[in-house]
């Protein structure tokens, strides 16, 4: 059963104001609630992508980073990095 969208967008709009409020007010450099709303986010912007995607076949342009993005970034990184390094050595050997 999916969620109608209009609700799930709603939903992920309140889960922003709250993160708001809870980072306005924040204690500390791991305050819990912040920590909390934060997670609120995910959750309410996975359901609306999920709920746009089943109603009309459509997703956002946004991406969720986390700790899997962030190693899957790295990895990029180095692959990118060796593509440099390759051009340049190609580079020099036709010098």
């Amino acid at each position: 059963m999916s969620i109608d969208p209009r609700a799930a967008l709603s939903s992920l709009t309140a889960a922003l104001e709250e993160h708001l409020v809870a980072a306005s007010a924040r204690r500390g450099e791991e305050d819990p609630i912040v920590e909390a709303t934060f997670l609120g986010i995910i959750d309410a912007f996975e359901a609306y992508e999920e709920a746009l995607f089943d109603a009309f076949d459509e997703v956002t342009p946004l991406v969720i980073y986390g700790e899997d993005e962030g190693d899957f970034d790295e990895e990029d990184d180095e692959d990118s990095d060796d593509e440099d390094d390759a051009a340049e050595s190609e580079s020099a050997d036709q010098q």
